[in-house]
């Protein structure tokens, strides 16, 4: 099984960091046989403010990945066909938009992002599957009513356009965080991961593969 991790800052993590890339690896390979693949292999470095660090807390973990720190749906739909059809995933891991929603787009023309991401990695790979987290309540969202509902309204875009676009050949699975995210624990600044973080949402892309290995365990 070819996987591919796509995301913004919470996936590419810091100089340092485990990851929850490697917490789902860890987790996975131990079950089934598992190929990361993907374009990058750098940290984001914050003496550098650019992803150029590969001090990984276990150098041996597979690094490749399509993640960026301040990147989301709008950065990655043009990037998404290439890196499929090059890289050859199986499944993609997406966790993505919270920065759309903070920086560049709103709901609605994220959910556009989505759609175009989704045609485009389809196009590289008809029987592409996708497991696609919602946007994490953050510290900003929880001190931001308005940018809060914006979130929320987001989500709500995004599994209906998930149920819709979804295909038996090409299956698209929302993965369902903790209701509601622990922030405060999960987090070290209120958005990006902590080790219990890493931990946490390793699980619940695990749980949202469970009916493709048929089997669980937490990640750690």
């Amino acid at each position: 099984m070819r996987i591919m991790f796509v995301g913004d800052s919470i996936t590419i993590g810091s100089a340092g960091d485990h990851t929850w890339r490697y917490r789902l690896w860890r987790g996975l390979s131990r079950r089934t046989a598992v190929e990361v693949v993907g374009p990058r292999t750098a940290l984001y470095d914050p003496a550098t403010d650019a992803a150029t660090s590969h001090a990984y807390a276990d150098p041996a973990f597979p690094q490749q990945h399509l993640a960026g720190w301040g990147e989301g749906w709008l950065h990655m739909a043009p990037l998404i066909g290439p890196a499929v059809a090059a890289h050859r995933p199986d499944v993609l891991l997406v966790a993505l938009g919270l920065i759309d929603l903070g920086f560049y787009t709103n709901a609605a023309q994220t959910t556009q992002n989505v759609h175009a991401f989704v045609t485009a990695a389809r196009e590289s790979n008809p029987r592409i599957r996708m497991a696609i987290l919602p946007v994490l309540r953050n510290v900003v969202a929880a001190n931001d009513p308005s940018f809060d509902a914006e979130c929320a309204h987001f989500n709500d875009l995004l599994t209906k356009t998930l149920a819709e676009l979804s295909t038996p050949t090409s299956p698209l699975t929302l993965v369902e965080p903790p209701t509601p995210w622990p922030y405060e624990s999960a987090t070290h600044d209120g958005t990006h991961l902590s080790p219990a973080g890493e931990r946490v949402l390793a699980d619940v892309f695990w749980r949202a593969l469970e009916g493709d290995w048929g089997t669980s365990a937490p990640c750690r």
